[in-house]
């Protein structure tokens, strides 16, 4: 193809007519910008979330915008003045979640400004900051209210007995995964993975409180987010023993079915499958709002790693306690325990493991889920490998280590005597002369008594 060269010649009046189309052009391009600049975000989206310490007001933006928030008094107000903005949808308040907000209204001050004003119950302090896209969310610009009344006295952790005090109960932490913002994954029946974990989470507390010497405490008991590292900080302000994250799997392949246990791994993921859960699991900060990328963070990152030599053990003992008891309660996905890089178990000093309870990618799983006999009965078997943890090594001070009679053990498939008797940190000779074995034979289902150590 060949292109040939055109020259245009203009005169002077050409160029007067050009000058003058060219302004006029530009003066209808600005009439035609003014109204989306004067519209630049849509406000999509409202939701509200209560926990204990604060009130969290949501606007989901389609784009970001500049805002100024201020109070007033009497009575108590948060007006937020969105510049730019215009309302996609009513603002709706969920009054089971409104928590220190009474009402909302919205209107438009002057034709560039949307102003919305949240009424109060009582006076509060505020932090805002706009969030980047991220997962299934758009901007959003968040809003929390704490309560000036109250606020050093909110806590989700219960009072525990004193950790000097003899014959104390063992204390487990118990971290339902996700809530709030952040709904974890969804089966295909849309059900929320932050919701089943919460319920199985308060079964595992009935469960843990009924036996003696032990007692739980859960990092949240309600509908809401609490960032990674506030749920193990959580559990080391309770003093516990042990932490335990309860989750449920989601895999892209929907056949994929089973619970597991998982403990952090310094070196990274011990399978591609475990290497894309960790990446799931922690990006929950994106959606949660917390920044994960300052040094700060990598410093603390670095001495935590340096830290956790101590608990790294006791992890991986209580890990394959609980997949061991979860093998002899039904399916499980690996017949050994996973290790990832999950944030929540990084803990310096707290034994910690995370269990995927079932995968509610998985249609019959999904189901599962939602049913409490399901629910009950993984709260029992993760109980019963806790149990058999703390009866093997219990804390010195503590009421099981003044009192165990030894821990007991059901043979599952795949379970050899040697490994038993490691698992146990107990002699090979030792667990044959407590079970009157004169070989290492030993049958799916058989008790084996563990001579404490």
């Amino acid at each position: 193809m060949i292109f040939r060269e055109k020259q245009f010649i203009i005169s002077k009046d050409d160029t007067e007519v050009l000058e003058t189309l060219s302004k006029n052009v530009v003066f209808v391009f600005l009439l035609l910008l003014a109204p989306l600049q004067a519209f630049a975000a849509e406000v999509s989206g409202f939701r509200v979330w209560a926990d204990p310490v604060k009130t969290r007001a949501v606007l989901d933006l389609d784009r970001s915008t500049s805002y100024k928030l201020f109070t007033l008094q009497n009575p108590h107000r948060v007006v937020v003045d969105l510049q730019g903005s215009s309302l996609d949808v009513p603002l709706e308040l969920d009054k089971a979640h409104a928590g220190v907000i009474t009402g909302v209204r919205y209107g438009q001050p002057d034709k560039n400004t949307l102003r919305v004003v949240f009424d109060l119950n009582e006076d509060v302090g505020l932090k805002s900051f706009l969030l980047d896209p991220t997962a299934q969310y758009s901007h959003r610009l968040v809003i929390d209210l704490f309560k000036k009344s109250g606020r050093q006295r909110a806590s989700m952790i219960k009072q525990v007995t004193d950790i000097s005090t003899p014959n104390r109960d063992v204390v487990i932490a118990i971290d339902a995964g996700h809530g709030g913002e952040d709904p974890g994954a969804i089966g295909k029946r849309r059900t929320r993975e932050k919701d089943v974990v919460l319920r199985i989470a308060r079964e595992l507390k009935k469960a843990i409180d009924s036996e003696t010497g032990m007692q739980a405490v859960l990092t949240r008991d309600g509908d809401y987010y609490i960032p990674l590292r506030g749920r193990y900080e959580k559990a080391r302000k309770a003093r516990a023993d042990l932490f335990v994250s309860i989750h449920a799997d989601a895999f892209r392949k929907r056949s994929v079915r089973g619970s597991s246990v998982f403990v952090l791994s310094a070196r990274g993921a011990s399978s591609e499958f475990a290497r894309l859960l960790a990446d799931s699991e922690n990006a929950s900060d994106l959606v949660g709002g917390v920044t994960l990328n300052d040094k700060g963070d990598m410093l603390a990152s670095v001495l935590l790693d340096l830290s956790q030599s101590a608990t790294r053990e006791a992890s991986n003992k209580v890990a394959a306690d609980i997949l061991g008891s979860l093998k002899r309660a039904g399916k499980t996905h690996k017949s050994y325990v996973g290790r990832a890089n999950f944030m929540v178990l990084k803990s310096p000093d707290v034994p910690s493991v995370l269990v995927e309870t079932a995968f509610i990618s998985n249609p019959g799983e999904e189901k599962r889920l939602t049913e409490k006999e399901f629910q009950q009965r993984m709260a029992r078997a993760i109980t019963r490998g806790v149990r058999d943890y703390f009866y093997t090594s219990p804390p010195p001070g503590t009421w099981i280590a003044a009192n165990r009679q030894g821990a007991r053990h059901i043979v599952a498939r795949g379970d050899t005597l040697g490994g038993i008797a490691s698992r146990y940190s107990i002699s090979l000779s030792r667990l044959r002369t407590a079970n009157k074995l004169n070989g290492d034979i030993i049958y799916v289902g058989r008790e084996l008594i563990i001579p404490t150590s």
